[in-house]
């Protein structure tokens, strides 16, 4: 149902171009919204003529016109007779609310729909059918953002603002914490660079209203069955991009590299693997120190020289914390192939530690 401000709103605007005096009743016959008058002989008129089941009536004072909705009643309208508008002004008043009541339950289903399509609750058959009664395409390629932000209802109407944001796509709220967008790709041969365009969009306008955003999209479907695999994988690269990927604000599925692969290994698997590589020594025996070396040899694709200049130390100091951790973990990270995997341990710890403060 529509807010009794909507209707008065309406209301308002209508009676302000006839310059008529009118009233709005629910279907019980009560006030909901009313310009300058509402007499108690008027309010007893409306019951009588909601108890005729008339569609149009009037009398010396007054035109009614009932507003109904799939052969439902739902609104009275009666307009004071004042002028010679008080039929138009009722007429319009009927068509104008009803029709604000078609939109909103048309949004609604649709909201519904696309809600239990991302949450794949509907069998392919009921996809196709209830497509075609809301006019949605199913043929159409799509894929799916989801973003996490500090201020979900405030990003809503910002979105829609937003050039990326097209007539055929669709918001909701699937959680708390996150809106979800099912966008329909405008250029099929360069979708990627248009998902990667929307959702810089959106971060630079979340930036600039002072909002903090992560967004991450799935690839994209060529149809709508397809769009709850999108959102999946969306959802999913949110999981990878908070173990690995922590400062990363966009991440797209097709790009999480070995993060996804890590996080879809069982976690036994993993704990075999870390005590194997460091000989069952705990990665916590590795001081601060060794760890910002690491990861700073790592940043500068294992260049000795390079990674010294940056940690402000003599190459040589360098040289003395790797043969260090070599004999510490028996890893050289100089020789390409104990780099990378030095490189995964490092991923599966972080993976093991996320999933140990899942179960805490």
């Amino acid at each position: 149902m529509i807010s009794n401000q909507v209707v008065q709103n309406t209301l308002n605007d209508i009676s302000g171009i006839t310059d008529t005096k009118a009233a709005v009743f629910d279907r019980s016959g009560k006030l909901i919204a009313s310009v300058d008058y509402v007499s108690t002989a008027v309010e007893t008129q409306v019951y009588s003529f909601i108890k005729s089941d008339k569609h149009e009536a009037e009398n010396d004072s007054c035109c009614f016109v009932r507003a109904e909705y799939d052969g439902e009643l739902v609104f009275v309208i009666a307009a004071e007779k004042g002028n010679d508008k008080a039929e138009l002004t009722a007429k319009l008043l009927a068509s104008g609310l009803i029709s604000l009541l078609r939109l909103q339950r048309e949004k609604g289903d649709k909201d519904d729909f696309i809600k239990n399509l991302l949450l794949d609750n509907l069998l392919q058959i009921d996809i196709f059918n209830r497509a075609r009664k809301l006019g949605v395409d199913f043929k159409a390629p799509r894929a799916v953002f989801v973003i996490e932000s500090d201020g979900r209802d405030s990003i809503y109407d910002m979105i829609r603002g937003l050039s990326f944001f097209g007539e055929n796509d669709f918001m909701t709220g699937i959680d708390e914490g996150s809106q979800t967008i099912v966008h329909e790709i405008k250029d099929v041969a360069n979708a990627k660079e248009e998902l990667r365009r929307a959702a810089e969009e959106m971060l630079s306008e979340f930036s600039a209203q002072g909002i903090f955003a992560y967004i991450a999209y799935g690839s994209v479907v060529n149809e709508l069955k397809g769009v709850s695999l999108s959102y999946k994988e969306a959802r999913l690269a949110h999981d990878v991009r908070r173990i690995f990927y922590e400062d990363e604000r966009i991440i797209s599925y097709g790009e999480l590299g070995i993060g996804r692969l890590i996080y879809q290994l069982p976690i036994n698997l993993c704990r075999m693997f870390i005590n194997e590589t460091f000989g069952g020594k705990t990665f916590e025996e590795f001081d601060e120190e060794t760890l910002m070396t690491i990861n700073k040899f790592f940043e500068n694709n294992l260049n000795v020289s390079e990674t010294s200049r940056q940690l402000f130390i003599h190459r040589n100091t360098l040289v003395y914390r790797l043969d260090k951790l070599q004999k510490t973990a028996g890893l050289d990270l100089r020789v390409f192939d104990d780099a990378i995997t030095f490189k995964i341990a490092l991923m599966v710890v972080k993976y093991i530690d996320y999933m140990d403060r899942l179960d805490y």
